[in-house]
């Protein structure tokens, strides 16, 4: 069975600037995921099971630099490197919390991601992994010990509870210091964002 988990996602959008001004890695950081928390898919994680899945995580695809995931949730448990907009860097456990650290990729699907971050469009950050549950009452349900992580996705419609993520590194130095000008970039609809990124990657604009 595909799991699927949401958090909702915002970036502060002059830093998406300052980043892609300077042609930088876009990093971000924050809660991906709470364990022992009932979410709005009524879904819970235990802690162990959790934990355990992401020391696999940091002892695999991180540490080995293929942690990386794709905008939007494909109904697919593989992940397809055409759509592929961002690799994990970094997760641990706080708590009941999962920290972790994304780099926003310079792919087609990266950059149509931080055009959405720079344009202050939230979206969301979804977990993405195989395995059963179990009906626990009160109308919630039990991820079982069979769970096995995927990745993390970025989508468009967060529905669990939680924390924002924020862009991290000299990025914020720079702008608090004011030493990044940044241009101004007028949107207003998600349909120009997007046909701007096909046009400047692809060289099919559409009037």
């Amino acid at each position: 069975m595909l799991l699927q988990e949401y958090r909702p996602f915002q970036v502060d959008k002059q830093l998406v600037e300052a980043s892609i001004r300077k042609n930088t890695p876009l990093i971000v950081t924050g809660v991906l995921q709470r364990a022992n928390a009932k979410n709005q898919n009524e879904r819970v994680y235990p802690k162990d099971i959790l934990a355990r899945e992401m020391r696999s995580y940091m002892e695999g695809p991180v540490r080995e630099k293929r942690a990386l995931g794709e905008l939007d949730h494909p109904e697919s448990s593989v992940i397809n490197l055409q759509n592929v907009s961002h690799n994990v860097t970094k997760v641990k456990m706080v708590g009941d919390d999962v920290y972790g650290e994304v780099e926003i990729l310079s792919t087609p699907a990266g950059n149509i991601l931080k055009e959405l971050f720079r344009n202050g469009i939230t979206v969301g950050i979804s977990s993405r992994g195989m395995g059963s549950v179990q009906e626990s009452g009160n109308g919630t349900v039990e991820v079982q010990d069979d769970f096995e992580l995927l990745c993390w996705d970025f989508v468009s419609t967060p529905s669990t509870h939680g924390a924002y993520m924020k862009p991290a590194g000299r990025a914020i130095q720079e702008l608090q210091e004011g030493k990044t000008q940044l241009p101004e970039y007028k949107y207003t609809k998600v349909n120009n964002i997007i046909r701007d990124i096909i046009c400047d990657n692809t060289g099919i604009c559409a009037c």
